[in-house]
Formats: C-alpha cells, structure tokens, sequence
C-alpha cells in the first residue's frame, strides 16, 4: 500500500467474507457495516447497469443509518466501499438461486461450458458525498463438473449463499476450472485493481 496517501478512515458496506478477506490482504485496516435493502426491488436491463445500481443503494442505504456527526472525523476522510456482483449465463442474470434446486440447476449449466461475472465496486466519500462507481467483467470456462460434486456443493450449502451458486476458488471446483479470462478477487467479488483506482480517484477529490 502506498505510504504517501492521506489518512482514512475506511468502511466496508458488505458482509462477505471473501471481500473483507480481500481488502485485508490489500493492506487496508477498516469497519464493516452491511446495507439492508430490497435488492429484487431494483431492475435494469443491463448487467453493468444492475450491479451498479445495487452498490449505489447499499451506500445510500447505510449512509442513512451513520449519524451526521457520527464516524466521521473532521481531520480525515471516510470512504465507504459498496459492492454488488451478478453471475451471467448466455445473457441471462443469474443473482443468488432461491432454491437447493435452482442452484442445482446453475451448477449443472456450467458443466463444459462458461459463464461471467459482473462486479461493482461504488466508492463514496462520506463527509463530501463525493462518490465513483466502476464494474469489472469475467470469463469463466469450465470443464466436466460431475454430478457428485454438484451433491457435495449443494450439500455444504455456500453455494446458495452467492450469485449464481458460483464459487470458484472452493476446493472442489477450483480443479475444474479450465480458464479464467480476469481476476480472481473480481471473481471473489472484489476486483482489487478496480477498488484501488476508485478510492485513490475519491480520495484526489477531496
């Protein structure tokens, strides 16, 4: 991490724990809060416009639960960082499946075959309001996925817990990626090279 930027003070807006694990290794120290919002409520045509339209709600929605006077210092600045990711299968969106056999469904899809993903990352300057938004994109190719290690993900339930029941960096499936056209912290939901433009660009505005 550079030495020479200005003293923040930083907030992750998100509960994942790849992202926490993510920014931890980038070499930032910071608070969590997570934004509850009615993400099914909040539609857009394109992928990009979607990830980018819920990262923005998550900032709005936690900056209304931080007091005016309240995690935000006065000799330093607060930056908040959102993110939102969406799995895309032959140009449908895929967002985290509502069932064991949705799921099941996705997975089985990706069998010899590839998908992305979209990630957003929207950094916003809490005393200013100064905000930056960006997305980043992903090709997935996969080879053979059999059918029980389908069961064992289903079973151990994490896939139903992320976009797309895509979790490629697990054990399991990670031997079965064929290639990855991008970054595996974008994958992860935290494109590194991203989250760094956009903090320093919010950071140079103030």
């Amino acid at each position: 991490m550079e030495t020479n930027r200005p003293h923040f003070k930083l907030i992750l807006g998100s509960s994942s724990i790849a992202r926490r694990q993510i920014l931890t290794d980038m070499g930032y120290q910071f608070t969590l809060m997570s934004a509850d919002i009615d993400e099914k409520s909040i539609r857009k045509e394109k992928p990009e416009e979607l990830v980018l339209a819920l990262a923005e709600a998550k900032a709005e929605a936690i900056m209304q639960r931080i007091p005016d006077d309240d995690n935000i210092e006065q000799d330093k600045s607060t930056l908040l960082i959102t993110c939102d990711q969406v799995v895309v299968y032959e140009d449908a969106v895929r967002e985290k499946p509502s069932s064991v056999e949705e799921a099941r469904e996705y997975i089985r899809g990706y069998s010899n075959g590839h998908t992305a993903t979209v990630s957003s990352v929207v950094v916003t300057n809490l005393k200013t309001g100064f905000r930056k938004g960006g997305v980043d994109r992903v090709e997935i190719y996969f080879n053979e996925i059999p059918e029980e290690v389908i069961e064992k993900l289903i079973e151990e339930g994490m896939v139903l817990k992320v976009a797309g029941a895509l979790l490629i960096e697990h054990p399991l499936i990670l031997p079965l990626v064929k290639e990855v056209v991008g970054t595996t912290d974008s994958v992860m939901g935290l494109p590194k090279e991203l989250t760094e433009k956009l903090l320093n660009e919010v950071l140079a505005s103030t």
